[in-house]
């Protein structure tokens, strides 16, 4: 992604006053409701004409007030996925999902359709009509029609925020596997912490219509350790699940972990608290935690009563959430070598 914005808008009684460059190929805007996302994600798309400013992508200037230049959106190459599918109801999901590559130039269709429509496992839907679809399969239909017009940049606008937790998660996947095996920029804006990490590499912080912060996605996540209500938590992805008892064993790299939930085929994603990992100065002698893991201490963060103490366990990266009193106690210090103690149900999982 090469995108340069420049721009300020008074939206009424909000004003947004922005200016940034982009790099990284996925992006995250991330910020409370009301913060600007939604009306910077208009004014890129050409939905929303910008008082004053200039928009440049891909070496492409698409907006200059100062030269009365303002490309139409049908022209920006931008494609949109809303909250809301909005698919052509009259459509079938083929003719849904070929739409926009069917007007796009022979020299600029990059994407084969056969191969996205294999990665967002729609095959067996494309000749159903949109109407009898569920709300995941219609988002899956909306992101394959907006890749499938091979834009120069897709903005995700909130497009999971409408669906319940199960169908969110369910749809992630085919997110990371189109973003992760097609070549398409992509600016992800979301005021859901667990999104911003999976889409996001780098992340742009707004506030009352301002960037207050650009940084990586992992690091925004450290911070909600100390500011957030949640904590911090830490995405483990987990494969090969082995039932084991009334247990189940999965593999965490080279690392074993023994959870209560049961997993899918191939990859999948747990959620585990840092407040759940329980450290101990040497291996305790009976636990009824069914993971004990040697670590070393790489290094800590965080200020008041919440302390992040970030561990090698054989290759794999935790975070634990203690007090300054077991950091005293403990002796965590950098290079320190401790326990880790986590129980089987600790771990919820995602997809």
């Amino acid at each position: 992604m090469n995108l340069e914005v420049a721009l300020r808008k008074n939206y009424g009684k909000f004003q947004l006053k922005v200016e940034f460059s982009l790099t990284a190929k996925h992006c995250g805007i991330f910020g409370p409701s009301g913060s600007g996302k939604s009306t910077l994600m208009h004014l890129l798309a050409g939905l929303l004409k910008p008082d004053e400013g200039r928009i440049m992508l891909a070496g492409r200037e698409l907006f200059n007030s100062s030269r009365n230049l303002n490309v139409p959106p049908e022209e920006r190459r931008i494609g949109v996925v809303f909250q809301h599918a909005h698919l052509f109801p009259h459509m079938s999901v083929r003719r849904n999902l070929l739409y926009g590559w069917r007007r796009t130039p022979l020299a600029e269709r990059l994407i084969d359709p056969e191969a996205l429509i294999r990665v967002l496992q729609l095959d067996h839907l494309l000749d159903r009509g949109v109407n009898a679809l569920s709300g995941g399969e219609r988002q899956r239909v909306a992101l394959g029609r907006t890749v499938l017009a091979c834009p120069r940049l897709i903005l995700m606008d909130e497009p999971l925020s409408g669906l319940d937790e199960e169908l969110k998660y369910q749809i992630m996947p085919y997110l990371k596997k189109v973003f992760g095996e097609f070549d398409v920029p992509l600016l992800f804006i979301s005021h859901s912490l667990h999104e911003m990490r999976m889409m996001a590499d780098e992340v742009l912080v707004f506030e009352a219509g301002e960037v207050r912060d650009r940084l990586p996605a992992e690091e925004l996540a450290r911070r909600n350790l100390v500011t957030g209500s949640r904590g911090y938590a830490n995405l483990l992805t987990l494969s090969a699940p082995q039932p084991q008892g009334d247990l189940w064993l999965y593999r965490w790299g080279e690392t074993p972990l023994v959870l209560t939930e049961p997993g899918g085929m191939g990859d999948n994603v747990f959620e585990l608290a840092a407040k759940d990992i329980t450290l101990f100065k040497r291996h305790p002698e009976a636990s009824s935690a069914r993971n004990i893991l040697p670590c070393r201490v790489t290094e800590l963060f965080g200020v008041g009563n919440r302390i992040g103490v970030e561990l090698d366990c054989g290759g794999n990266r935790l975070i634990c959430q203690i007090v300054p009193e077991s950091v005293r106690e403990l002796d965590i210090r950098e290079g320190a070598e401790v326990i880790g103690v986590i129980k089987a149900s600790a771990f919820r999982r995602l997809y």
